[in-house]
């Protein structure tokens, strides 16, 4: 199941960023005093009482303001409140209730989806109540007091956040069709790829970047099985006047990443692997989805013998980080290789639900540690008990040691390619967890 997604909304200057950053743990967004500083919609993962979100921080809303960076704003906060499970209305109560804040709830009631209204600032509970309570005015539900800054009330808010959230022992049956987003830059051809596999122009396709608008979810069926297709709004290189205007599509990345189980990542052959496409497959990849990177108008290449060898060392490179992606170059106008496109999905879902019988991965783990002998540190060596698979999606490993702190990162890595080496494990991330265990 995917996970909920939660958006923080409200005019500029309510809090927003500091409650975003409070429940991040850490500081990603820019608090500043300036109304509107928070140009960048950031998402972060949030685990509350072992119920994991995605949180969304937005763009203050203005509703009637014509200066281009709030509108914009207000375009980005619409998106978040389209993509959201659940709405966090922040509001000010130093600020008391202002007509924006009118016009912000008659924006979010049109949503029908669950909306807290939270009112920040509220450093002391006991002289600020009366205070709080003018908020009821707005006709949305009970008024939350909190504190971003101090910390104060946040508990009780995300108890109320998670009552929104499907029951974990309740899950109405799950849709087990295959979810694959299509993800990239604009005008790579993400629609043009699903429009060829489903024989119709069911996506808006056009030469000007963007013009798709929402993720849309296309069932496609191909030798007598169904796959769901999530399209999206591609990510666009930043430029001082767009750069607002655009940001909101990241999110949209975020959220079609999170819903799918393998993600195809299409990378326009004629400009080669941007910045941006390295961005989509970072999100992918911190995921653990299965990844699959499609290089699109393969036709439009002049070739030789060399050019798709020299073209995957130099994807290979850039995405270094990831050499377990697979890599297909196909062309949506000619239809070259797009039913290879399918084995690819298939193969990456059964690698993906992979499970590995544990009496198995500990030869694996006792061999490698005789190939090359673990790390050690001012005398002390580590020790490797016991490794076992937890979980699938992504394939999950428990490793046992005497000492987290001697487990290096490369040789976590080392370890890795001794398990894929032997599995395959082709085209999706492995995940390893170190537990301390005393001898």
């Amino acid at each position: 199941m995917s996970k909920p997604i939660v958006a923080i909304v409200g005019r500029p200057n309510v809090g927003k960023s500091t409650l975003f950053n409070a429940l991040a743990g850490e500081n990603i967004s820019i608090v500043k005093d300036t109304p509107g500083v928070t140009r960048d919609r950031i998402y972060a993962d949030v685990n509350w009482l072992d119920y994991n979100f995605t949180l969304i921080d937005t763009g203050g809303i203005e509703p009637e303001s014509s200066d281009v960076i709030l509108s914009q704003m207000r375009d980005q906060a619409q998106i978040a409140i389209d993509t959201a499970d659940v709405i966090v209305f922040l509001t000010d109560v130093r600020q008391g209730l202002v007509d924006s804040d009118s016009k912000v709830a008659d924006m979010l009631r049109r949503s029908k989806k669950p909306i807290l209204l939270v009112v920040n600032k509220v450093d002391s509970f006991q002289k600020l109540m009366p205070d709080v309570y003018e908020f009821y005015n707005l006709g949305i539900g009970d008024p939350i007091p909190i504190s971003a800054s101090s910390r104060l009330g946040i508990g009780d808010m995300l108890d109320e956040i998670i009552k929104y959230f499907p029951n974990k022992d309740s899950e109405e049956e799950e849709d087990d069709r295959p979810k694959i987003a299509i993800v990239g830059k604009p005008n790579v051809g993400k629609s043009s790829i699903i429009n060829k596999l489903i024989g119709e122009n069911r996506v808006i396709v056009s030469d000007i970047a963007g013009t798709t608008r929402d993720a849309i979810d296309t069932n496609v069926r191909y030798s007598g099985r169904d796959y769901v297709f999530i399209d999206t709004a591609g990510l666009r290189r930043k430029s001082k006047i767009k750069e607002e205007l655009e940001r909101y599509s990241i999110i949209r990345t975020v959220t079609a990443v999170e819903r799918a189980d393998v993600v195809v990542i299409v990378i326009d052959a004629v400009e080669g692997v941007t910045e941006q496409d390295a961005k989509i497959a970072g999100i992918a990849h911190e995921r653990g989805k299965g990844i699959i990177i499609a290089v699109n108008k393969w036709d439009a290449i002049e070739k030789n013998d060399k050019t798709i060898y020299e073209y995957t060392n130099k994807i290979r490179m850039i995405l270094a980080y990831m050499p377990y992606a697979e890599l297909i170059f196909l062309s949506a106008v000619t239809g070259q290789r797009l039913p290879k496109l399918f084995e690819l999905i298939d193969m990456v879902i059964q690698n993906q639900n992979l499970r590995i019988a544990t009496g198995v991965v500990n030869e694996i783990l006792t061999e490698a540690v005789a190939l090359q002998q673990p790390p050690s540190d001012r005398g002390r060596r580590l020790k490797l008990y016991y490794i076992t698979q937890v979980a699938v999606k992504p394939p999950t490993f428990v490793i046992f040691v005497n000492d987290k702190e001697l487990m290096h990162f490369s040789y976590t890595r080392y370890l890795e390619n001794k398990i894929r080496e032997a599995f395959g494990f082709k085209g999706t991330a492995l995940k390893f967890l170190i537990r301390e265990r005393k001898a």
